[in-house]
């Protein structure tokens, strides 16, 4: 088997070798920001719009990256090239810096910068075949003055952990998470949708949590294949009575839902616009992409 390799900081590194600094601000305090990306067939999907998105986090956290947005892409499609990555998960991760203490403006150094690649599974395939079975999981969503949902944080997950944690201890495949007035906004690591005659329906974006990629895509693959979707405020009340309802992310891509606290969601089945749903985005993957 050939050597793999990371990106730390412009340099590649043998992944045996690969070692992150004791005092990293994201290790000591969550104070970074990080995307997870996935390759398909040789080509890194919705590259453009995973890079966005974490320039947009460092700014809002005010951390200073030390390269371009164009020296970061060319340094993550080097990395599959070298790794050889069709198909898999990219992850890649910013830190404010290395240095002890909470004040940034003791930092001594510049931000840190690490890409890596990996194979990663969410569930199991009877889920995917089978549908998850959730829980509406009693660990709520901070609201926006205290984080905003747009900025991907390391730090912000912490919250995601202890509700999928509840999920594990339930022995449920996922956990529906809402905001402090009971809405739905989000699962532990996905953006959720229903179907109900025919209609796709999901959390706007000032309550679904993190606006996903694969969200956004869903919604364009969907209504460009003539499926009406809307943004809308939901509660557990209408998964309950969804006929159909699914999950998505990067790193679960589309997932069927169909049991949510006891309660089968339609037959208890994955449906068919589910079904129709990942046909679309699957086609979606093997045509799209930036090939390296």
């Amino acid at each position: 088997m050939s050597q793999k390799f990371v990106h730390i900081n412009g340099t590649l590194v043998p992944y045996e070798q690969a070692t992150a600094p004791l005092y990293d601000h994201s290790l000591l305090y969550g104070d970074g920001a990080f995307e997870g990306i996935r390759s398909y067939n040789g080509k890194v999907f919705k590259l453009d719009e995973h890079l966005d998105r974490m320039y947009y986090s460092a700014k809002a956290l005010a951390i200073d990256l030390p390269v371009t947005q164009d020296v970061m892409r060319n340094s993550l499609l080097e990395l599959c090239r070298v790794n050889d990555h069709q198909n898999g998960y990219i992850r890649l991760t910013i830190t404010r810096g290395t240095f002890l203490g909470l004040d940034p403006k003791h930092s001594n150094g510049p931000a840190n910068v690490y890409i890596s690649t990996e194979q990663l599974t969410l569930y199991p395939q009877a889920m995917y075949d089978n549908g998850l079975t959730m829980i509406t999981v009693s660990t709520r969503v901070p609201p926006t003055f205290v984080s905003d949902p747009r900025i991907k944080c390391t730090g912000k997950y912490t919250n995601n952990i202890q509700a999928k944690m509840e999920a594990n201890r339930a022995g449920v495949g996922e956990g529906v998470m809402l905001n402090l007035e009971g809405y739905v906004m989000e699962c532990t690591g996905d953006n959720i949708f229903i179907v109900k005659n025919g209609v796709i329906r999901t959390p706007p974006p000032s309550t679904c949590g993190l606006v996903g990629i694969t969200r956004t895509t869903v919604i364009q693959v969907a209504r460009a294949a003539g499926i009406q979707v809307d943004e809308a405020l939901l509660t557990p009340y209408d998964i309950y009575t969804a006929d159909e309802c699914f999950l998505t992310g990067t790193g679960a891509e589309v997932i069927p839902a169909v049991v949510l606290d006891g309660r089968s969601i339609g037959t208890g089945k994955p449906g068919p616009v589910t079904g129709r749903v990942i046909g679309l985005f699957r086609q979606h993957t093997r045509e799209t992409g930036v090939a390296f």
